[in-house]
């Protein structure tokens, strides 16, 4: 079981080669039946007439690692899963780009499917990290998780 955690945050968006190096990764874990990926992307909200251009990230970063170790142990304790990977952007993430990938990988699809929504939810809820929406007029506002 691959349990250390390892770097959660990296800077600016999340690429699509990063994302298929990770899954390219696992081929050689033979155990493994199942993955579950989630993509979190920046939408281009409308918001009071105002449309959102790109989300900048920022975090308490020892108390938001603590917390994804806490979901990590958590998830691990809750779900027979394999492995579990965690990547959270900081900085500016344009509209259209990926800005959270969770990827979940266990012998069978309905443990890897609970487990990751497990997941998604715990740091939607709990993870201290916030987003600041800009707008296309240079305004923003703190947005608000749902």
């Amino acid at each position: 079981m691959e349990k250390k955690l390892k770097n959660v945050f990296v800077e600016g968006a999340i690429s699509p080669d990063f994302i298929a190096n990770s899954i390219a990764k696992h081929q050689s874990k033979t155990t493994i039946g199942a993955h579950d990926i989630f993509l979190g992307q920046v939408r281009a909200d409308d918001i009071e007439g105002k449309t959102v251009s790109a989300i900048e990230y920022t975090a308490y970063e020892n108390m938001a690692n603590q917390k994804f170790h806490e979901i990590r142990e958590s998830t691990f304790s809750k779900f027979d899963i394999t492995c579990m990977h965690i990547y959270h952007s900081l900085g500016k993430v344009g509209v259209g780009e990926i800005c959270l990938f969770v990827f979940v990988s266990s012998p069978h699809r309905r443990t890897a499917f609970e487990a990751l929504e497990f997941v998604v939810e715990e740091i939607k809820a709990h993870v201290p990290v916030f987003g600041k929406e800009l707008f296309e007029d240079d305004t923003y506002q703190w947005k608000v998780n749902t």
